[in-house]
């Protein structure tokens, strides 16, 4: 299937253009063992997004607890912080899990020839897209949720006091455990930190098996080819254009992390500016967030040798 795409869509130029069919990719003989461990990882994404977007905090009993601290009070605060705890380890352990898995697909999608595989394996392409369609999505909700940080500061703070206590019998969530998450909560986009240090890491430790380069095409033309979808409005469906989006601007700020020189300078292989015209130009869904993913979560958007266009595009 891939091969017809590659030959099927082809620019002015006469060059190959790939074109990835998200709503009907179906994983081959080949993607198919890959695909399902990614699979079992993804399959988790919606129900945490739900619970990530649901969470409250505890701010009215921490509040409480601490302008009239009593036991009283401070048991109170305890007991309802605790369940919120549980469900940040939820989040923290998917992380672990994309950390394991995501070097597999950039090792499926980019160890060979990376235009031809992201065609070849359009069930794995899919999954990337999958992949960049959650870390942003949760990103984003993660960052309006001051609650997350207050709750598990507050449970840091109050957690060797209940151990003194030897009230620390239902704690799941000790100290090593503690300091992990407190790192990974801490910073604003956590997903998107841990796919982009897991990548520079393996390919560190992989360089003779997984050229970067190669790496860097592959997110080049993952972010192109959904510009380019968008743009000429492959698909009907207002969600899948969204979909696109998102895999577009994931790939841009991967690829802007781990690429010497980053994304925004004239010498990268992304369209930047036809990148941005086409997401500012979307009316079908509130993008927001995904414009202020590209302003805040890359690295060189500020670089001196960034074009100001860009710079201004992005600023207004």
């Amino acid at each position: 299937m891939g091969q017809a795409l590659l030959k099927q869509f082809k620019k002015s130029d006469g060059t190959a253009q790939v074109f990835f069919d998200f709503d009907n990719a179906v994983p081959s003989a080949e993607e198919q063992g890959l695909w399902n461990q990614i699979h079992s990882v993804l399959q988790q994404g919606p129900a945490l997004l739900e619970k990530l977007k649901a969470y409250t905090g505890c701010e009215t009993y921490i509040r409480a607890a601490i302008t009239n601290p009593c036991p009283e009070n401070e048991e109170t605060a305890w007991n309802k912080v605790l369940p919120g705890v549980d469900q940040l380890q939820e989040f923290f352990d998917f992380s672990l899990q994309l950390e394991q898995h995501f070097p597999k697909l950039i090792v499926a999608l980019c160890k060979d020839d990376p235009k031809a595989s992201l065609a070849n394996k359009q069930a794995l392409a899919k999954q990337l897209g999958d992949v960049f369609d959650f870390v942003l999505r949760f990103d984003d909700a993660k960052m309006i949720n001051p609650a997350i940080q207050n709750d598990f500061s507050y449970y840091r703070r109050t957690l060797n006091r209940m151990k003194l206590a030897k009230k620390d019998g239902n704690i799941k969530v000790r100290d090593e455990l503690a300091n992990r998450m407190s790192l990974f909560f801490a910073y604003p986009t956590p997903m998107m930190k841990v796919i982009s240090e897991t990548t520079a890491k393996f390919l560190d430790a992989n360089k003779t098996t997984i050229p970067k380069e190669n790496v860097n095409e592959a997110l080049a033309v993952m972010a192109n080819t959904c510009c380019d979808m968008v743009d000429k409005k492959r698909f009907d469906k207002p969600d899948t254009n969204l979909f696109c989006l998102r895999a577009m601007v994931g790939a841009l700020i991967l690829y802007d992390h781990i690429a010497d020189g980053g994304a925004f300078n004239k010498k990268s292989p992304i369209h930047v500016k036809d990148c941005v015209t086409v997401l500012k130009a979307f009316n079908e869904a509130n993008i927001d967030g995904l414009m202020n993913a590209l302003r805040f979560t890359t690295v060189h958007l500020n670089d001196q040798d960034t074009p100001s266009a860009i710079k201004q595009l992005l600023a207004s």
